[in-house]
């Protein structure tokens, strides 16, 4: 695989709370530079990752009910239906982790297709995040199921907020899981280029990574 076809498994990342707009710019261009997948920010930087990736294959994604998706169905539908008309072209969603771990499956399939359905009404793609590093095994399959029968387009281990990041045993899982017609994101911890690899190899279909030019130079 060539440096130019890894970064396209990439989705640019910078979702720190502190920051600005000139540190947004900086991981747009850079984006640019090494043609990645996407860009991935907080909703606010949408239109400003719009404006600079214009003219480019590099998309911009929004996070939705992030980090911790206890927000109400309601406000994610809203906060997906404002990101997507400022620019997003994916939608990267919380679901609500304690319903889960709860067993509250129907109150956790309606809120995915509640924002599955808005976001595919645009014609954009879903991500599902359900936080591997707070799930067992069988709550991670039963997350990925329900993300499936919602009609996700990927379902994504981390937000990186949480107490863990991606491992290849949760990658391997979730791609045994949704099978092969579903996306896999591994995003959180992922460091290295070896890292990447080793989440590629488990099943991953994209990557979120805020050390693109780390991996890209090593």
């Amino acid at each position: 695989m060539t440096q130019e076809n890894l970064a396209k498994f990439f989705d640019h990342t910078i979702l720190n709370a502190d920051a600005t707009r000139d540190d947004v710019i900086r991981v747009a261009r850079e984006a640019k530079e090494y043609d990645t997948a996407t860009v991935c920010v907080n909703g606010h930087w949408i239109p400003l990752v719009k404006e600079e990736l214009e003219g480019t294959n590099v998309k911009p994604i929004a996070v939705i009910g992030f980090p911790l998706g206890a927000n109400t169905t309601d406000a994610k539908v809203l906060e997906t239906r404002d990101v997507i008309a400022k620019g997003a072209e994916e939608v990267d969603m919380v679901i609500n982790i304690g319903e889960l771990i709860a067993g509250n499956a129907d109150f956790v399939y309606e809120d995915i297709k509640a924002v599955a359905d808005e976001t595919h009404k645009a014609g954009k793609l879903l991500k599902v995040i359900i936080e591997n590093c707070y799930l067992n095994d069988e709550q991670t399959v039963l997350a990925c199921e329900l993300s499936v029968k919602a009609n996700a387009d990927f379902v994504k281990t981390s937000t990186g907020f949480g107490t863990g990041g991606a491992t290849v045993e949760d990658v391997r899982l979730m791609r045994e899981t949704v099978g092969p017609n579903v996306g896999v994101k591994a995003s959180g911890g992922i460091r290295t280029k070896e890292d990447v690899l080793n989440m590629l190899e488990a099943g991953a279909s994209r990557i979120g990574l805020s050390r693109t030019v780390d991996v890209m130079n090593s």
